[in-house]
C-alpha cells in the first residue's frame, strides 16, 4: 500500500474512532505523573483491571517518588506480586524514583530522552506519560493493540513497535498522538482483538484488508 492510500486509510480510521470515542482516556487510575508512569509500567504483560487494583495500595504505602526510592525491594514485590514479573518490576520502580530524586529534583522528567534514562522506562511508557500527564504530543505508544490494528488495516508490515511509531506519525496530525494511541486500544479491546475480531460490526470494515485475519 502506497504512501498516499496509508495516508487516506489513517484519516478516515482517526474520524470514525473519533466519533465513536470522543473523549478517549486510559483506564488506568492515576492523579499525578508519578502515579501515571508506574501504573504504566505495571500494566506489562498485566490487565489495566488488575493494575487498578494493586495501585491504590501501592500508593497509599509509598505515596510519592522520594517514599519509592526509599522502599524496601521485598515489600513492593508483595504488593505487585500479582502483576507479574514483580521482581523485575519492582527493580525498575526503584530504579525510576532513585533517578528521579537524584536526577530529576523528585519531578517527573518532561523530555522524551529524560524519561527513557529511568528503569523500565521506553517509548511507549514515555509517550503515555507525555501525552497525558504533561499534554506533550512526542509521538505515538505502540502497544499490541495499534501494533495489531495497525497491521490488519496495512498501515505497517512491521511487528517491531519503535519501526511501527516511525512509520505511523507521519499518517496522523501530530495533536492526535495521544488520542489515537487511546482509540486503537479501546477498539482493540472491544471490536478488534487478536481472536475472532467482530468485523460484521467495525466501523472500519470498508477500508480495512484483514491484513492477517
Amino acid at each position: 500500500m502506497g504512501q498516499k492510500r496509508k495516508k487516506e486509510q489513517a484519516r478516515i480510521a482517526l474520524e470514525r474512532l473519533a466519533k465513536r470515542y470522543p473523549s478517549p482516556k486510559s483506564a488506568l487510575h492515576w492523579s499525578t505523573p508519578w502515579e501515571l508512569l508506574v501504573a504504566t509500567a505495571l500494566s506489562a504483560q498485566c490487565t489495566d483491571e488488575r493494575v487498578n487494583m494493586v495501585t491504590p495500595v501501592l500508593f497509599a504505602r509509598w505515596p510519592d517518588v522520594a517514599a519509592m526510592a526509599r522502599a524496601n525491594p521485598d515489600d513492593v514485590e508483595k504488593v505487585i506480586y500479582s502483576t507479574g514479573f514483580y521482581k523485575n518490576k519492582t527493580k525498575n520502580l526503584l530504579h525510576a524514583a532513585a533517578t528521579i530524586m537524584e536526577n530529576f529534583q523528585g519531578e517527573v522528567p518532561q523530555t522524551m530522552n529524560e524519561l527513557i534514562s529511568l528503569g523500565g522506562v521506553a517509548r511507549k511508557t514515555a509517550n503515555i506519560v507525555l501525552a497525558n500527564a504533561f499534554g506533550i504530543q512526542e509521538g505515538i505508544a505502540v502497544d499490541t493493540h495499534v501494533k495489531r490494528i495497525c497491521f490488519r488495516l496495512g498501515l505497517t508490515t512491521s511487528t517491531n513497535p519503535q519501526v511501527i511509531e516511525k512509520e505511523l506519525m507521519p499518517l496522523f496530525p501530530r495533536a492526535s498522538w495521544g488520542d489515537i494511541n487511546h482509540g486503537l486500544v479501546l477498539f482493540g479491546r472491544q471490536v478488534c482483538p487478536a481472536r475472532k475480531p467482530h468485523c460484521s460490526q467495525c466501523e472500519l470494515e470498508d477500508i480495512c484488508p484483514k491484513i492477517g485475519v
